[in-house]
């Protein structure tokens, strides 16, 4: 009952609405309500502060919501492994990627639930700023993220691939029978790119940067696909992975050119909480990640995924 309320209230937290919360939950706001009043009974504090709508948590209730957070993972985590031994390996696997790194995710998915047929799976698209930030409040139980480009915190990293960078424009551009492009040249193109609270965007901001150049681009969108139909206009160009591009044009109506002078990468790399012991879920998967890891230790491919 404790663990009920508990995730009744982090719900809350998450929603700052009563009539979300409930809904979320699936029950009545009125019984969402006496849940919350019963836990601050049993704890002898209050959780939330007073008001016709939600004003936010006290901070009794900040305090409470990091130990509901810990508990309702552990209880999970319990729950789980005592299913596993029961009966192998099931569940749900809840990840978070960024957009660049969506399309690799089947790569893993597939393989994994090959072998544990038991598992289903739920695929977020996220900033990396979000999978982090989920990843602390229990949301999900793994992200896929860039790994050294920004500050991770409590993490355990595996990397999974190399991201090099390609001008992706249309078949019929001026650049397209190029061989490679430098950044200078990229940097004078009208661009679609990602929005700037990605950390791709960010990446390749600081890239273009150098060139010494102004770069504003044209359009911004959150969304891969919105940026690779603009590109097919022949009006835009983008820069994207290689993987990405190859795998969102089905028509194979556009054309990656490698982006060189200088010639960057940077690594992508599946995230999960620092923490002992890891669901049987969690633990399944980083264990056959690092055996695709060690498996493709010599792969000179930067851009394609282990397979395990």
């Amino acid at each position: 009952m404790l663990v009920e309320r508990l995730e009744l209230f982090m719900v809350l937290a998450r929603e700052e609405h009563f009539g979300r919360a409930a809904e979320q939950c699936g029950v009545t706001q009125p019984t969402l309500s006496f849940a919350i009043k019963q836990l601050e009974q049993m704890l002898g504090v209050m959780l939330v502060e007073r008001g016709s709508r939600f004003r936010g948590l006290t901070p009794e209730g900040r305090q409470v919501l990091a130990w509901a957070r810990r508990i309702v993972s552990d209880t999970r985590s319990l729950q789980e492994e005592m299913r596993a031994a029961r009966a192998g390996l099931s569940g749900r696997l809840r990840i978070a990627a960024i957009p660049t790194a969506l399309a690799i995710v089947a790569g893993i998915t597939t393989p994994f639930h090959e072998k544990h047929p038991g598992v289903s799976f739920s695929v977020l698209s996220r900033t990396s700023v979000e999978i982090l930030s989920m990843l602390g409040n229990f949301d999900i139980d793994a992200g896929i993220t860039y790994i050294d480009h920004e500050p991770l915190g409590n993490v355990i990293t595996v990397p999974l691939y190399s991201e090099r960078y390609h001008l992706v424009v249309s078949g019929s551009a001026p650049l397209a029978a190029r061989r490679t492009v430098s950044w200078a040249e990229v940097a004078q193109l009208p661009l679609c790119l990602l929005t700037p609270d990605m950390q791709n965007r960010r990446i390749i901001d600081s890239h273009l940067a150098q060139t010494g150049l102004t770069v504003r681009p044209t359009l911004e969108s959150n969304s891969m696909v919105v940026l690779l139909s603009h590109v097919r206009t022949g009006i835009w160009s983008s820069i994207m992975p290689l993987n990405l591009a190859t795998a969102l044009d089905f028509g194979g109506a556009v054309r990656c050119i490698p982006i060189v002078e200088p010639q960057v990468q940077h690594m992508v790399g599946m995230v999960v909480p620092k923490r002992e012991p890891h669901t049987p879920l969690v633990a399944a998967l980083l264990a056959a990640l690092r055996k695709a890891e060690a498996l493709s230790a010599s792969n000179t491919e930067p851009e394609k995924l282990p397979v395990f």
